[in-house]
């Protein structure tokens, strides 16, 4: 819808104020959640991003081209925030042992309602309309409010509901007295940078090998059909017999290691095929095993550290870095041009290898 109203030229403007967009959300999330606690905050972000997007849907309906840049904005940011606080809600609940047999299943529901999300759009967009599918987004947060409000009445509030400084809204001061938050916000960055780095020689790879769009387009198909079965096995079976018999520290090390290895095969053998397994592998690790046991580490923390810096982590950090990495490879094209292959996978291998030092320094306390 934006690029309808002011064309793709000014997508880059737009992408700019996203992560603006993101942080101001958190904000105001800190400020409802020093007020009102835990439950009624999900609550009133839910109902109020239901609003916001009723009210964009209302105003694009009336010709309003500003609209859709605040649309935009607002779909960055929202959807992090609300199931962020999902995640703060379970990190608060389960104990670790408990955690480790139920993440990857959480992981596995999310993911279907993903895909359930992505056929809905697919069958409904040729008779409502795209912008009718925004009002559909919005009447959606109505019972994922209520929801929420039903398992922080079952569960009751969260384990030390209490705010140790009224003045720290986004919590800041917390990565200071918790040098884990340090460790979780750098791997947020290097995942994405690793993330980016495997995806780009994925694609050019692609380009290459498949030049007939249609057909390229086919195999994309295809590939994420694969990643998503992949993901849901790994979601619903091996992530929670992993974290059965193997500890947190050498899973987090061992996944790091893993894409070393993968970006290595990359390297020596650059070819689509051994592209296409080696990023279907760490899409599904991360949806699955490594979205897991990421969790984990903000149990032991507290209160103000799952719910005020994590969303600055999993939801700001997050966006942040995806901008960031992408910006960061745009520039290094414009000024050298195109980047050759092969430094894909050694800067890829050099990012994994940055990952599993801070995983190593993470995890280094006694863990479940």
């Amino acid at each position: 819808m934006f690029i309808n109203a002011y064309g793709a030229a000014r997508l880059p403007y737009v992408m700019a104020l996203s992560p603006v967009g993101v942080i101001v959300m958190i904000y105001g999330y800190g400020r409802l959640l020093t007020r009102l606690g835990a439950g009624r905050t999900l609550a009133v972000t839910s109902l109020l991003s239901g609003v916001v997007l009723a009210g964009c849907y209302v105003a694009v309906e009336m010709g309003s081209a500003p609209a859709t840049a605040l649309l935009y904005v607002l779909r960055e940011g929202y959807i992090v925030l609300v199931i962020e606080q999902y995640w703060s809600f379970i990190n608060s609940t389960l104990a670790t042992s408990e955690a480790r047999r139920l993440n990857g299943p959480v992981c596995g529901i999310a993911s279907v309602g993903a895909v359930l999300g992505g056929l809905t759009v697919g069958r409904l967009a040729p008779i409502i309309g795209t912008e009718a599918l925004v009002a559909v987004a919005a009447a959606t947060l109505i019972p994922a409010a209520v929801m929420g409000s039903l398992a922080y009445r079952v569960a009751g509030p969260p384990r030390d509901e209490t705010t140790t400084d009224r003045q720290a809204v986004l919590g800041l001061g917390l990565f200071r007295q918790h040098r884990t938050l340090g460790h979780v916000a750098l791997l947020i960055l290097l995942t994405q940078l690793f993330s980016t780095l495997l995806d780009l020689r994925f694609s050019t790879l692609t380009e290459v090998a498949l030049p007939e769009k249609d057909t390229r387009t086919a195999f994309f198909g295809d590939f994420y059909a694969a990643l998503n079965g992949t993901a849901f096995l790994l979601q619903f079976v091996v992530t929670p017999l992993v974290l059965r018999y193997v500890s947190l520290r050498q899973v987090h090390l061992a996944i790091p290691l893993l894409h070393m290895f993968a970006m290595g095969v990359v390297f020596f053998e650059p070819t689509l095929a051994v592209a296409a397994v080696a990023f279907l592998l760490f899409k599904s690790i991360d949806y699955s095993v490594f979205r897991a046991t990421k969790e984990i580490l903000y149990i032991p923390l507290p209160y103000d550290a799952r719910y005020r810096a994590k969303e600055v982590i999993d939801a700001f950090g997050y966006r942040a870095s995806k901008g960031v990495t992408s910006g960061a490879v745009s520039v290094v094209t414009m000024i050298m041009g195109a980047i050759p292959g092969f430094i894909y996978p050694v800067a890829g291998f050099a990012t994994a290898l940055g990952w599993w030092r801070t995983a190593d320094r993470a995890t280094r306390e006694p863990m479940a």
